[in-house]
């Protein structure tokens, strides 16, 4: 079964590709890249989700390649039971070595039970592993910054210290996110340097790029950079 899924996806390569992803992915062996682009694998995942592999599949840990992890990632997006979801998405997350992969693992199914991907959240972000902590951010990000918000979830975030530029890389962003969906309550983070310099400076920089936030807005935030702190 893991012999054929790896032919498939040898034959679905396009080594173009696979060259300009090895520029992207700095944390990732050059050597594991297969070189499937991102359409053809989320259709392959759907069509292979379907059979009884798919669960052999995610039994197979650690994979070999890249390319079957970002596999394994988008057979959990699809997956529909919320509990067996939890269950693979805790199971995985251990061998998340890059962001891409990381990134791009959100089930679907969570949106249906944010109470009890909330609850999971302080577990993540607590976790050694860096890019366990970045989902958790991520979840944040992506499912608690709309009608579900609370100003309890930006000070999580805030409390979180790393040296891992991966990690920090997801905490400016949540906060670039944030004072474009939720600006009266991240402003304070800032105003009150709550961040670290850089992450503090990189959110700023994130968040006077988006459309979202308005000129008057950019401008004031601009006048928050903190000299030195790069970014």
């Amino acid at each position: 079964m893991l012999e054929q899924i790896r032919e498939d996806l040898f034959r679905m390569q396009d080594l173009t590709y696979r060259d300009f992803q090895s520029r992207l992915l700095p944390t990732v062996a050059p050597e594991t890249l297969i070189g499937v682009r991102t359409p053809a694998l989320r259709d392959y995942a759907k069509r292979l989700g379907k059979t009884e592999d798919a669960a052999a599949f995610l039994q197979k840990l650690p994979h070999t390649y890249f390319d079957e992890n970002q596999l394994h990632a988008f057979l959990l997006c699809e997956m529909k039971d919320f509990e067996r979801c939890m269950d693979e998405v805790n199971r995985f997350l251990p061998y998340i070595d890059n962001w891409a992969t990381c990134d791009q693992m959100s089930p679907k199914v969570f949106k249906k039970h944010r109470a009890a991907l909330l609850a999971q959240i302080p577990a993540w972000l607590a976790s050694e592993k860096s890019y366990t902590v970045r989902f958790g951010v991520g979840m944040l990000m992506q499912h608690f910054l709309d009608e579900d918000f609370a100003p309890a979830y930006p000070d999580m975030v805030a409390a979180l210290r790393s040296e891992e530029y991966y990690v920090n890389m997801m905490i400016a962003w949540y906060f670039a996110t944030a004072l474009a969906k939720q600006y009266e309550a991240a402003l304070p983070f800032l105003e009150n340097r709550r961040l670290s310099p850089w992450t503090h400076n990189k959110a700023i920089r994130k968040a006077v790029e988006s459309f979202r936030v308005t000129p008057e807005q950019k401008a004031y935030l601009r006048s928050l950079k903190i000299k030195g702190g790069k970014a």
